[in-house]
């Protein structure tokens, strides 16, 4: 079995770039993983991401929305209400930025470390 770079990898799939080759596009979509690359011809759809990268950015988000509230709190002092405008909105956002990125880095590490889905 060839020798794979996780780093490589995992920084390509967070450019959402094959990470064999770096150059073909990853997504077909927003989140809808590449059957095949475009460049190289490495067959991406293999690679099941699942659960995984939400998992991680909902964790992620939730680490960094506790000091969001706390600051938001703190500094500008607004009723409930605005609060959870603000922190909702800023949750959002941050959730569909981030959930590609973890979803790109997750593919390229699936790559990396050669876990395909086998079948059953």
């Amino acid at each position: 079995m060839e020798q794979r770079e996780s780093k490589v990898a995992i920084t390509r799939g967070l450019l959402s770039k094959c990470p064999c080759c770096g150059d073909g596009p990853l997504f077909h979509g927003y989140l809808q993983v590449c059957p095949q690359c475009d460049a190289c011809g490495t067959a991406l759809g293999r690679y099941p991401a699942a659960d995984g990268p939400a998992f991680f950015t909902m964790t992620i988000v939730l680490l960094l929305l506790i000091p969001l509230i706390g600051f938001t709190w703190i500094l500008f002092r607004p009723s409930p209400l605005m609060l959870l405008l603000i922190v909702g909105l800023i949750t959002i956002l941050l959730t569909l930025v981030l959930l590609r990125l973890v979803k790109g880095a997750f593919v390229g590490y699936l790559w990396a470390k050669d876990e395909q889905d086998r079948g059953a």
